[in-house]
């Protein structure tokens, strides 16, 4: 049987994975076609009914479903379970079942980058799915201190609870729920007094929202963006967004979504397949599709 696989969006033709996993498909043998789909929030329940078919061995799920996503499914892994997001759906005896790559694949994106979390604060940007996944990522690494900063205040808090729930204890298991030995994570409004103030301090800068694949698209202004701090922005098209390339100016490392993209990508792969990724391949076929 020949395989279909497809990530699903709504945008969706800016997306490099079908050159990514295309790529690893036909480097390894395995016969099989990877897709685009392109799908409307309101058409969403319609087409994971589709996802049953006998040939469809999994999909990747982006921007604006990997939430909405979750009750049409199964069941869940622990992954998406923690993160409460879904970026891959795998089939499993018969189930379609949700998981979570996006916070592995961004906590080897930030090893690549030689981060490891110190005594500064993380700051985040925006409080969707990506997001969900990237506080994770933070949480497992050890930061201590994450700030959150969301257009919609409410949605902000709303995943700071989610966060604090799910943070590592520090203090054993003897430790009240309230006491330092958990990381602090507070959520703010985007036009908040202490934006500035949580930005000149941070170690660690990460923009998780869709903000800045338009040229000129900017959540911050040039000189809110530290330049003793790491700057991530997970969009990879552009490869320098304005918020890098105003991160770049001011002396800041700095690094694209590229690394998060192929490395979740590598997951859900060896995941669908049961088979090792070649990543070699699969980050040239990401470089190409963007030269």
């Amino acid at each position: 049987m020949s395989w279909r696989l497809g990530v699903v969006g709504y945008p969706i033709e800016h997306s490099i994975s079908p050159a990514i996993h295309q790529a690893a498909l036909d480097r390894l043998g395995i016969d099989g076609r990877y897709e685009r789909w392109s799908v409307a929030p309101g058409a969403l329940a319609a087409w994971a009914a589709g996802l049953r078919a006998p040939d469809l061995l999994g999909a990747n799920v982006t921007i604006p479903h990997k939430e909405a996503l979750l009750p049409l499914l199964d069941a869940l892994d622990p992954s998406a379970r923690q993160v409460g997001a879904v970026n891959t759906v795998l089939k499993q005896d018969g189930r379609l079942v949700g998981a979570n790559t996006d916070a592995a694949g961004f906590a080897l994106a930030l090893g690549d980058a030689g981060y490891a979390p110190a005594s500064g604060e993380a700051v985040m940007l925006g409080a969707g799915g990506a997001a969900r996944a990237v506080g994770h990522a933070l949480l497992a690494a050890g930061v201590r201190r994450l700030a959150i900063f969301n257009r919609d205040a409410a949605r902000g808090q709303a995943l700071a609870s989610a966060l604090r729930q799910q943070a590592p204890q520090r203090g054993g298991q003897g430790a009240r729920a309230d006491d330092r030995s958990r990381p602090l994570i507070e959520a703010f409004a985007l036009d908040a007094p202490d934006l500035d103030a949580r930005l000149a301090r941070c170690e660690l800068l990460v923009n998780t929202t869709s903000v800045g694949m338009r040229p000129g698209e900017r959540l911050l202004r040039p000189d809110q963006v530290p330049g003793g701090a790491l700057v991530v922005d997970i969009i990879y098209r552009p490869a320098e967004t304005p918020l890098l390339a105003d991160a770049r100016a001011r002396g800041a490392r700095t690094q694209n979504g590229l690394p998060m993209l192929v490395y979740q990508a590598a997951i859900a792969f060896e995941r669908w397949t049961g088979r090792k990724p070649p990543l070699d391949v699969m980050f040239a076929a990401a470089r190409q599709a963007l030269a």
